[in-house]
């Protein structure tokens, strides 16, 4: 076999004017398990992906958005399908998983929690895409119990309000697979979270706000505010906070 390790690192620092390291990182993952198994196999005598160096990923810096931009960003998204995804990032720092996994009986209007311990997501199953639901989190860690807000406990009292008008407005046509989810659409549909995804990149081009990930709303800024509330939440004195974005 005339395979050798300069073929392997010529294609890599071709592919690298193609695309990003990290999809070069995993070629090189996928070759190399291959080359592994044909080594095995007495197929080849060496493996040359051995001598190969991968590139070094990219190091990603984030950027995020000030409390002002937090403002105009959650304004622009009243009324439209991004607006539970835009409130619950910027208030709780929820990954989009964890957003379209929110169901109604994770809410405790009574002691006033959010337990977040569901999640959806979008993955490939026999080459379709599908929605997975588990009764999981991203890590031990992201399993937690929040404090249920005044300002979010009004806003899922009227959207649950809204979303029993729809179905008793749409009768047999109204969607009944996703009765526990919150974030449904008017015929009772769960939001995808490619949706979320695919759409937040031009919403927040159409409405003039400077381009960031939807995770970026998980910023430290956000967190340390989560923070902030819960020790509030916890001394019950959140009667008299100001949460620092228009609500």
């Amino acid at each position: 076999m005339e395979l050798n390790q300069k073929h392997l690192q010529d294609f890599y620092t071709a592919q690298l004017d193609r695309v990003k390291a990290k999809s070069v990182i995993h070629y090189h993952a996928n070759i190399h398990k291959a080359l592994k198994y044909a080594v095995k196999m007495d197929m080849i005598p060496t493996n040359p992906a051995d001598k190969v160096e991968r590139p070094k990923p990219e190091i990603f810096v984030g950027s995020f958005l000030d409390s002002n931009e937090c403002n105009r960003l959650y304004e622009a998204a009243k009324g439209t399908k991004l607006e539970m995804a835009v409130l619950f990032g910027i208030i709780y720092g929820l990954r989009r998983s964890e957003v379209v996994g929110l169901r109604w009986k994770a809410i405790d209007f009574a002691n006033d929690t959010i337990t977040i311990n569901h999640t959806v997501i979008s993955c490939h199953v026999d080459g379709h895409k599908e929605m997975l639901f588990e009764n999981s989190t991203k890590s031990k860690s992201s399993y937690r119990v929040l404090p249920l807000l005044p300002f979010i406990k009004s806003w899922l009292i009227e959207r649950k309000a809204n979303q029993d008008d729809y179905m008793r407005l749409c009768g047999r046509s109204y969607c009944r697979d996703y009765l526990d989810y919150i974030y449904v659409d008017e015929m009772g549909y769960i939001i995808n979270p490619d949706y979320v995804s695919r759409h937040f990149t031009s919403f927040l081009e159409k409405n003039g706000i400077r381009p960031v990930r939807l995770h970026d709303l998980r910023h430290p800024y956000v967190k340390q505010k989560l923070k902030n509330i819960l020790f509030i939440f916890k001394n019950r004195k959140y009667n008299n906070y100001v949460i620092p974005i228009v609500i």
